[in-house]
């Protein structure tokens, strides 16, 4: 979604956050609302460790791996915000190392499955050779 704020309504980062954060469901969309007015009320605040900070204490709410918030906020860390496709390459970088994180877990939870169905059927049929 900032993506698309940014390239196509030409948006600076603190009004996506405030457009996003009113379509977005909780815990998300009170953290960007967050963001947006941590920015009004602090115009000389830099936008990534606002964001940073705001997420940081989101995220803690949520069942994710210390890894995934990395990779979530890596976007925001250490970069510069000059321009929109700055801010476009950044975020799209970040949103990479997610779907990539994303494709691996479904991978290894597919195996498990699998893993799973196999040992259930194993312990089944040791199950029929005790009791008989």
């Amino acid at each position: 979604m900032l993506m698309s704020e940014i390239r196509y309504g030409k948006t600076p980062l603190p009004e996506c956050c405030k457009r996003i954060g009113e379509r977005q469901p909780e815990p998300f969309g009170e953290a960007f609302l967050g963001i947006y007015h941590c920015m009004q009320e602090n115009p000389g605040e830099s936008f990534p460790k606002v964001f940073c900070e705001i997420m940081e204490e989101c995220l803690q709410k949520l069942p994710v791996t210390k890894q995934d918030k990395e990779d979530f906020l890596a976007f925001a860390v250490g970069q510069s915000f000059e321009d929109g496709s700055m801010q476009l390459r950044t975020i799209e970088r970040s949103k990479e190392l997610l779907e990539a994180t994303a494709k691996r877990l479904d991978k290894e939870n597919t195996e498990k499955c699998r893993m799973a169905v196999g040992l259930g059927a194993m312990s089944g049929l040791l199950l029929v050779v005790i009791l008989l």
